[in-house]
């Protein structure tokens, strides 16, 4: 071979190298812009992951609640980074700026972002498993099964009718797969919590314990329409007690028959077989009939001091009441309330 085809063919060996080292780096360059270009995110987005791990439904919800810059190049690190047979459940925070690899790193490492969560306005143990279950990854079946279970409430202090008592109404911030158990410490803890030596100390004063004044709460909050009259109904009730008269609450008698719309409760369900008829058996209810709300229990231990033993709702049909310290004026006031009623043709 002369001397000008070698240089020829060196030439052309050092084009092609030159080539090849160009296109590495422009691949260098496309694939290292689209693996770290950020996702863009006017809020942060949530993924969930349930128990089933799905890399596709991962994906799925990436594409439409993030706008993922690449599926091509997310399951490629994904594979790379080995987040596919290491997926955890959760919930996950997709934030603005956030690259592939560092949602992967998050995703991989079961870093969740908490659910706030948030239950109030609650009666059965039903409906609070159902509130439950639409916030976290636990079953409502599941947790319901756990409440009836005798062995279960027993170890966190309650029974099957007080447990309800435990729940505290309020926000608070849960992983979004706790499990079951996980979830009854946490609310067990939180009742510790709520329930100070300064309310055990007013409890105590009252004659009573923190699940009674729970449970007389729920009667008081379902009695009242308005808050303002929580301490004055809490009052009439804590006399009625100390006096051993029976409570003959209204309530009771709904949570016992099932059917809380009752407008009016007639002769008939005052009958109805049930240790929550207060009509018929002295004392508390064995449980709450209701979950009752901060303010309940907290207007239940500060009750205003009167001589009240009866009251019935108020004529207007305000949902306020008429207060009494005997039967004589209470007969009226019940008479007039009565009047209204069929004037209304409620019966």
């Amino acid at each position: 071979m002369s001397k000008r085809q070698n240089r020829n063919s060196h030439k052309i060996a050092i084009w092609i190298v030159s080539i090849l080292f160009t296109m590495s780096i422009a691949a260098i360059i496309y694939l290292r812009n689209g693996i770290f270009k950020p996702f863009q995110l006017e809020e942060p987005a949530y993924i969930y992951i349930d128990n089933e791990k799905n890399f596709e439904d991962v994906i799925k919800q990436l594409q439409e609640k993030a706008g993922l810059p690449s599926e091509k190049l997310f399951r490629l690190i994904a594979e790379r980074m080995n987040y596919i047979d290491n997926i955890k459940t959760g919930r996950y925070a997709v934030k603005d700026g956030m690259t592939m690899p560092e949602l992967i790193r998050t995703l991989r490492s079961g870093n969740q972002t908490p659910v706030n969560l948030t239950f109030n306005n609650i009666r059965t143990k039903e409906a609070l498993a159902g509130r439950i279950s639409q916030q976290l990854m636990l079953d409502s079946i599941t947790l319901i099964d756990a409440l009836n279970d005798s062995a279960t409430v027993s170890a966190l202090g309650f029974d099957t009718h007080t447990i309800p008592a435990m729940f505290i109404p309020n926000t608070y911030q849960v992983y979004w797969d706790t499990g079951v158990s996980n979830f009854l410490s946490r609310m067990k803890r939180e009742y510790n919590v709520f329930w100070n030596d300064n309310r055990k100390a007013m409890a105590e004063k009252a004659g009573l314990s923190p699940i009674q004044i729970s449970i007389l709460a729920s009667i008081v909050e379902e009695e009242a329409t308005y808050v303002e009259e929580y301490s004055t109904i809490a009052g009439l009730y804590l006399n009625r007690l100390r006096k051993g008269m029976k409570l003959e609450a209204d309530p009771t008698i709904k949570f016992a028959i099932g059917d809380f719309s009752l407008q009016r409760i007639l002769f008939e369900h005052l009958t109805v077989d049930s240790p929550y008829n207060t009509y018929k058996h002295t004392g508390l209810p064995p449980g709450p009939i209701r979950i009752p709300s901060i303010k309940a229990i907290d207007s239940t231990l500060n009750p205003t001091k009167h001589n009240y033993l009866y009251m019935c709702a108020k004529e207007d049909l305000s949902g306020k009441h008429n207060f009494a310290e005997n039967f004589a004026q209470h007969a009226i006031n019940a008479a007039r309330y009565r009047n209204a009623l069929n004037k209304k043709g409620i019966y």
